[in-house]
């Protein structure tokens, strides 16, 4: 399985603008910018981009987990924070945080963490990124 993403960019870092779509279409020629990246510009950014991705694949990831385990949760909420850096050589992404809140019927908080852990390290986006992921996760 393959999936494709598309940017276009035009003009200077910081006067120009740029657009990304997705092969789905869901984005298509969504704006990004520098001061939507770096400032509180209009338009997406590259780690905004990596989030959703994230917290998208961490919820699908714990919901096959805990399927497997015989639960099956009522809702998964999952937030990822992409911290973006500076170094000495440029820009990196540092850390990414997930904060998990989901509503599971009879499962032991000890099994909720073990299996949302699981889940975290297990999710194929965090298994490509190579920032410290960092995870809260509680019941509701």
């Amino acid at each position: 399985m393959k999936r494709t993403a598309n940017a276009h960019w035009k003009g200077s870092i910081k006067e120009g603008s740029g657009v990304v779509s997705t092969q789905s279409g869901i984005l298509d020629k969504t704006q990004y910018s520098f001061k939507s990246r770096f400032e509180e510009g209009k338009g997406t950014n590259p780690e905004e981009l990596i989030g959703a991705a994230h917290a998208g694949c961490y919820a699908m990831a714990f919901s096959l987990m805990l399927g497997e385990a015989g639960y099956e949760p009522d809702n998964i909420d999952a937030k990822a924070e992409v911290s973006l850096v500076e170094q000495d050589d440029g820009f990196a992404i540092d850390k990414i945080h997930l904060t998990v809140k989901a509503s599971i019927p009879d499962i032991s908080d000890d099994k909720f963490q073990e299996l949302a852990n699981n889940a975290k390290e297990g999710c194929p986006v965090s298994k490509v990124l190579n920032a410290d992921i960092s995870m809260d996760a509680s019941l509701s």
